[in-house]
């Protein structure tokens, strides 16, 4: 007979200093806790009340996706809703989510994933034509940029003040990543006290209303003057009607945009630099996908391009091993569930550890080692491999953040010549549940590429 145990172990520090190795030093946090508990294991991060447990057990991990509404409970990522607001969809829970995440979806799939593509090569080389050789420039610090002017344009189209909102939103995620205290922020909320520009919360909020005011004013804009024939995630989104007919308030639209320029870009950005990092690391991964993408016509229509085995391996690969996120949205335990051996009362909250799962040694052997093949000779889960989380919470975005990485790497791996500064390993750190590189992954460019003919050529696109 078996017998099922209580909560799973996890670390006895007080709650408050549980939270403060978290947000410091989350990773060796983790990985300390998983080596020590297991796949499972329980934490307080600030608060005693309310058991957390990290969940790096692919079957338990199938069990919470297949479970939602059932078993589980979704409250959204109320971690981020001071910024994205009540409205958006990585914060609204059950047909509120269902409603807005069937109004989005569209926006991401089918005939727009073409236009989009044409955008994305196109900014890679903008940016990448005004550096000169021997210059020396910040992975990150260009990626960014890039996938700024990307999910803006995708948002916006063409507007004449896309570089002035670009620098607030960068401001904003800057000061997420560079403040000592921001994280606490959003931990903590009696910190988030408005007490003008020159206070953390207030400068935040100085910052947001600059953003708000230019969407606010967009979306009126294009109420009065609605033209039926643009195609920009905006105009989509207010062409979009539910099953009743309706359409999506301005603070749904607002919170919505916000959500969506601020994931992309800074997801997107973070998974493009460590694409240069990773790929200029392994000379034997370069050549491979050099060959595979010289193998193709200069003509070659972009969306053939990105599912190339290789290039798609190599960006599966990279997602693995530094994921957008590290951790999938929450569950809430919503009646006595047996899970993996344990039982778990209600009001157990549950993460799925996205970063912990993709190095399971069982799954992913050597899984420090950047190995492309082991998405060529194998097929994982969607309970092994979750970069984008799962269930009915997965990223809408996938498609568009994918495609965008794979466009990129092609288009910079094909065209231009780059060389890592220096041969030492790059620690990852976290901005918000992103890792980002700490040094920004330092290049030097070193001018055109020499191979004999270039795929995603300006003629391409």
């Amino acid at each position: 007979m078996n017998t099922l145990k209580n909560l799973p172990q996890g670390p006895k520090n007080h709650p408050l200093f549980q939270l403060f190795q978290w947000m410091n030093n989350t990773l060796e946090y983790m990985d300390t806790a998983q080596q020590k508990y297991g796949d499972l294991f329980t934490v307080c991060l600030g608060s005693k009340t309310q058991p957390t447990v990290y969940v790096s057990n692919p079957e338990a991990i199938q069990q919470i996706f297949n479970g939602e509404s059932k078993e589980f409970t979704n409250p959204g990522n109320q971690l981020f809703k001071p910024v994205l607001g009540q409205n958006a969809l990585g914060t609204l829970t059950g047909k509120r989510h269902q409603r807005h995440r069937q109004l989005i979806m569209p926006c991401f799939h089918g005939n727009h994933l073409q236009a989009y593509a044409k955008l994305i090569c196109d900014t890679t080389e903008e940016m990448f034509k005004n550096l000169t050789a021997g210059q020396t420039f910040s992975a990150h610090t260009i990626t960014e940029e890039i996938s700024g002017k990307v999910i803006l344009k995708a948002v916006f189209g063409n507007h004449q003040s896309l570089q002035q909102l670009n620098q607030l939103t960068s401001s904003v995620l800057d000061f997420f990543a560079k403040n000592p205290i921001a994280s606490s922020l959003l931990f903590l909320p009696f910190l988030r006290t408005d007490l003008g520009r020159w206070s953390p919360w207030g400068y935040v909020c100085h910052l947001m209303r600059q953003i708000d005011n230019f969407i606010y004013a967009e979306i009126a804009e294009r109420r009065q003057n609605f033209d039926p024939h643009r195609t920009d995630i905006l105009n989509l989104l207010m062409a979009a009607k539910d099953e009743a007919g309706e359409g999506m308030s301005e603070q749904e639209l607002r919170d919505e945009l916000v959500m969506l320029i601020f994931g992309g870009k800074d997801a997107v950005a973070s998974a493009m630099a460590w694409s240069l990092y990773w790929v200029n690391r392994s000379n034997n991964v370069q050549e491979k996908l050099q060959k595979e993408l010289m193998s193709i016509g200069s003509e070659e229509n972009p969306l053939n391009i990105a599912r190339l085995p290789y290039l798609n391996a190599v960006c599966q690969e990279i997602l693995r091993i530094s994921p957008v996120e590290i951790q999938g949205q929450p569950r809430i335990v919503s009646s006595p569930v047996e899970l993996v051996g344990y039982k778990l009362p209600v009001g157990t909250v549950l993460i799925p550890s996205i970063y912990l799962v993709h190095r399971r040694e069982d799954l992913y052997p050597n899984p420090e080692q950047f190995k492309p093949e082991r998405f060529l000779n194998q097929k994982f889960s969607y309970y092994e491999y979750l970069p984008f989380g799962g269930g009915s919470r997965r990223c809408i975005g996938s498609a568009f953040a994918q495609l965008t990485l794979k466009l990129f790497l092609a288009t910079t791996t094909s065209r231009y010549q780059l060389k890592l500064v220096s041969a030492q390993p790059v620690r990852p750190t976290l901005r918000g549940l992103n890792l980002i590189p700490h040094d920004g992954v330092k290049m030097t460019f070193l001018g055109q590429s020499t191979m004999v003919s270039s795929p995603l050529s300006s003629a391409t696109v």
